[in-house]
């Protein structure tokens, strides 16, 4: 008896190959078909070879779109901060932040110092950092978030409106205390701390020490007593000193 072997043609694996949505075996397999004859390999080392730049493919697809989530004003990096010009920085510390066991503890960190020292930066550096990593992040100013929940309580939709600052495994705000939070304000906030203790890492940064933050909180020392017992708990702060970077040519002028 006779038998005939067929070589199975590369349209049908191509439409397979695009209904399973393999992007990078769809466009390398017949290259890599030929790079594997040339070189000898056998069909795992083939395959292995496919199923690796899929895989690379998915993670960078993955940390873009955690990035694009994250929502971040900018993209900065730790190397790109200007170590030489806060008067006072603890280093160390600041880069022992970037292992980031915090986020995995779900602990919290609070980045103090006056207008124009680099927090933000800090901080939307260490929310690169997780998306690298592969946490859920979401940046938003203090001003941001108060704005977008009171319009999710007008609207009835408060629930979905925490929930989307609840969920991140990684919550930043920025700008604590740059502009003052009436009684509505200060208890969403107080909700968004509230359900994250425990349950999430947050980093804030403020131009205000903590002794001056009932001030913020539309002088309830009450509320701030209670939010800062629970972000307190388990937190870090970092203290930048000096004058701002913003005004570094005027200064030296």
């Amino acid at each position: 008896m006779n038998t005939t072997t067929t070589t199975p043609s590369a349209e049908p694996l191509s439409e397979q190959l695009a209904y399973l949505k393999l992007p990078f075996m769809l466009e390398h397999h017949a290259p890599l078909a030929g790079e594997a004859a040339q070189a000898h390999w056998d069909h795992v080392a083939y395959l292995a070879r496919l199923a690796a730049g899929e895989a690379a493919l998915r993670r960078e697809r993955s940390v873009q779109r955690r990035i694009h989530q994250a929502r971040f004003p900018v993209i900065k990096t730790l190397e790109q901060f200007q170590w030489s010009w806060p008067k006072a920085i603890n280093r160390l510390q600041v880069q022992n932040l970037f292992r980031l066991q915090f986020v995995a503890d779900q602990h919290n960190v609070i980045i103090l110092g006056t207008v124009g020292l680099g927090k933000t930066h800090l901080a939307t550096a260490l929310g690169y950092a997780a998306c690298l990593k592969g946490h859920s992040v979401r940046f938003a100013t203090a001003v941001e978030v108060i704005n977008t929940l009171a319009a999710a309580q007008r609207g009835g939709r408060l629930k979905q409106g925490l929930d989307s600052y609840r969920k991140p495994a990684l919550l930043i705000l920025d700008e604590l205390g740059y502009l003052p939070i009436d009684k509505t304000g200060a208890d969403l906030l107080f909700q968004i701390i509230s359900q994250r203790y425990e349950h999430g890492a947050t980093v804030i940064t403020s131009n205000r020490v903590y002794k001056h933050w009932a001030e913020i909180f539309n002088n309830d020392a009450t509320l701030t007593s209670a939010l800062l017992d629970r972000l307190l708990h388990h937190a870090e702060t970092i203290v930048i000193e000096g004058q701002s970077y913003r005004m570094k040519d005027r200064i030296e002028s």
